[in-house]
């Protein structure tokens, strides 16, 4: 096993400040927020069919 780790070349090549910013924007502006949306709406998808199952929240009977 160490021989195989040996004979494979390790590069740790440092990234680039333009490739780190261009990532850095795509994540804040672009994935997150399509993220953020679908765990919003997912969470309120499941309520709406919780709430169609057990029927709305409140006292029973009325």
């Amino acid at each position: 096993m160490s021989e195989l780790v040996q004979q494979q070349p390790i590069e740790n090549r440092p990234r680039s400040r333009r490739a780190e910013l261009f990532t850095f924007l795509a994540l804040a502006f672009g994935i997150w927020p399509i993220v953020a949306v679908g765990v919003v709406g997912g969470y309120g998808f499941l309520v709406w069919m919780l709430q169609i199952v057990f029927g709305p929240p409140g006292p029973p009977g009325h």
